[in-house]
């Protein structure tokens, strides 16, 4: 973590129910206890060293589950459509609305139609704010306010160009580098051990 500039967590396999404290509902996939766990610490490593980090789907849920929050395991038994799972390789198209004075507000404007591919959403997330929602109600992003940079999305910004998201974080990563002339260094953590370098 000390070469770190920045954290993104990234989509993947459901939490496992139980890390936040509840019961495998039927549709809940086959959980990744060593990345659940991997993530957990990278998390808290990264967090005490006031590093920025971006959560992507997954990792906006890993997120609040850090935090001590919970997951709806099935979001389409409470908004009754499978609008932002579509399903296979698909993405859903969601109208989101931001809060405008928020960090993520300022950095893509108060709506945007995002690209999701998630069954679950977060249910609650102690000491982040609610920053995003869809249509139907769903949270599609969080933050912690003020601070370093520390910012969910449900959604996934890489499949549609979200430059505005991506360059806060560099922006945030800039900060945050021992060496203000440096160039932050883009590495992607793909799992326990493994990184790989960034273009």
């Amino acid at each position: 973590m000390a070469r770190l500039d920045a954290l993104v967590v990234a989509g993947g396999a459901d939490v496992a129910p139980g890390a936040y404290g509840e019961p495998v509902h039927p549709r809940t996939g086959a959980p990744r206890p060593d990345r659940d766990a991997w993530e957990l610490a990278l998390l808290d490593a990264a967090l005490e060293r006031g590093l920025p980090v971006l959560g992507v789907c997954r990792g906006m849920q890993v997120m609040a589950v850090h935090a001590g929050g919970a997951l709806e395991q099935h979001l389409p038994d409470v908004v009754e459509h499978d609008g932002h799972d579509p399903g296979g390789d698909g993405y859903g198209d969601v109208e989101v609305r931001i809060e405008p004075t928020s960090r993520l507000g300022l950095l893509v404007g108060p709506t945007a139609t995002v690209s999701c591919h998630h069954h679950q959403a977060v249910r609650s997330h102690p000491g982040y704010a609610a920053v995003a929602w869809a249509d139907d109600g769903t949270l599609e992003a969080l933050e912690r306010p003020g601070g370093a940079f520390a910012v969910g999305v449900q959604w996934h910004p890489e499949v549609v160009a979200d430059a505005g998201l991506f360059a806060g974080l560099v922006q945030a990563a800039r900060g945050a580098c021992a060496d203000p002339g440096a160039r932050p260094e883009v590495r992607f953590q793909t799992g326990p051990g493994e990184s790989a370098p960034g273009a």
